[in-house]
């Protein structure tokens, strides 16, 4: 099992375990501040069990807890859908917005593009089902609790899902530095965004399969922005025009 001990990782759970049907718990309690107090009080709310314990017990589940800690599945805990089912879904809706991770092995990173795609209305984020970043705590913590929230599809093929995208009507842009620059793209619709693992960027076969590379003008002297960093940025720009 695994432990959340951020206050908003652990509050945003709570909160998403009543909307989604996703069990978690006990909450467990060594020593309650206010922040602590506000959210037993949703955990009771939420019919979630509250177990009291030693400090020193907790210290040994949870060495980086602030008094309380959540136990969790080892899956995040997120909003886990198939892309088949998510492609069914959509019906006649033209401005779906989907992210395809590829490589993203730092769990600080993939955290960081979970609160991305929370506060940037991405409608599902599509990762391979292999080797990428699977520390739960971590990723719930640095998404602030949007990990509760993203919709997440798990896939081993993903070539095969960005074939499945587009036979649905998406176009699909990788993240690119030497890419056209993304304000000068039209982004709206179906859209797919590609962005590559930290060290070697998208993979080849991936690449083959974009429609097109946008990047972000810039002129810093160092090489590129952190993966999380650009992955703000795009988003950014695509939610503008979808809303000016």
């Amino acid at each position: 099992m695994t432990y959340l001990t951020g206050f908003h990782a652990i509050e945003e759970r709570l909160k998403s375990a009543k909307a989604s049907g996703i069990s978690c718990g006990p909450l467990l309690v060594a020593k309650a501040g206010p922040r602590a107090k506000e959210i037993i009080s949703i955990a009771v709310n939420n019919k979630i069990r509250i177990e009291r314990t030693g400090v020193f017990d907790l210290d040994n589940l949870a060495p980086d807890n602030r008094g309380i800690a959540l136990q969790v599945a080892d899956d995040i805990g997120s909003v886990e859908v198939s892309l088949e089912n998510f492609l069914e879904g959509l019906g006649e809706q033209k401005n779906a917005l989907v992210l395809i991770l590829d490589e993203i092995t730092d769990p600080h990173n993939y955290g960081a593009i979970l609160r991305c795609c929370d506060q940037f209305a991405v409608d599902l984020v599509i990762s391979r089902n292999r080797r990428n970043a699977k520390h739960a705590a971590i990723i719930s913590q640095t998404s602030a609790g949007a990990a509760s929230w993203v919709p997440q599809a798990e896939t081993p093929n993903l070539v095969r899902a960005m074939e499945d995208l587009k036979e649905c009507g998406f176009w699909i842009y990788g993240a690119d530095m030497e890419g056209d620059a993304v304000h000068t793209k039209d982004l709206s619709g179906r859209t797919a965004l590609v962005l590559g693992s930290e060290g070697s960027g998208i993979s080849r076969l991936l690449l083959e399969k974009c429609d097109g590379f946008v990047g972000i003008p810039s002129s810093g002297r160092i090489d590129s922005l952190n993966v999380s960093v650009a992955t703000g940025i795009l988003l950014y720009e695509i939610r503008r025009q979808r809303t000016r």
